[in-house]
């Protein structure tokens, strides 16, 4: 079965450019899209290192966007943006990147802001310290924060 190109491959590029410039995207998106454009694997090679020479795909700045969004937006912790960032197949060096870019000071700020309200949302009878530490702990630890700075955070909560 001889496969036809939906597209030329510069009807592809351009919608490609345009699929860039409307927002930052990682190589994997760029290439899926490419492939459902119809073009064979040389083709979308092709099509992603012309992207990459005339900086419309760039991994890099692609990270440090999405890192930052999701932390701001979504409260995301660092292991969640890193699972998020790997799925996407975005290198090592631009996840190291873009977690580094968030600010130190700003993370431990919003964690405690999230496990303030996470803390006082837990009422009932019967609920213990023991208890809220547990709810608290892992619902930080579902949006991506690490172990070791929950724990810093709820141990002030007790001595509260």
């Amino acid at each position: 079965m001889l496969h036809q190109n939906l597209l030329t491959k510069e009807q592809a590029y351009q919608k490609l450019k345009y699929y860039c410039t409307y927002q930052d995207r990682c190589h994997s998106e760029v290439k899926d899209k490419a492939y459902s454009y119809g073009m064979s694997k040389t083709e979308v090679e092709e099509l992603i290192s012309r992207l990459i020479e005339e900086n419309y795909l760039n991994e890099e700045r692609f990270a440090v966007q999405f890192a930052g969004g999701k932390f701001r937006m979504k409260k995301w912790g660092r292991n969640k943006i890193k699972n998020e960032l790997k799925q996407k197949q975005v290198s090592e060096y631009c996840i190291r990147k873009a977690i580094g870019e968030i600010d130190e000071l700003e993370y431990t700020e919003t964690l405690g802001s999230l496990a303030a309200k996470k803390w006082a949302s837990i009422r009932g009878t019967g609920i213990n310290q023991f208890v809220k530490m547990t709810k608290t702990r892992n619902f930080l630890l579902q949006k991506g924060y690490e172990s070791e700075i929950i724990m810093k955070v709820l141990t002030e909560f007790i001595k509260k």
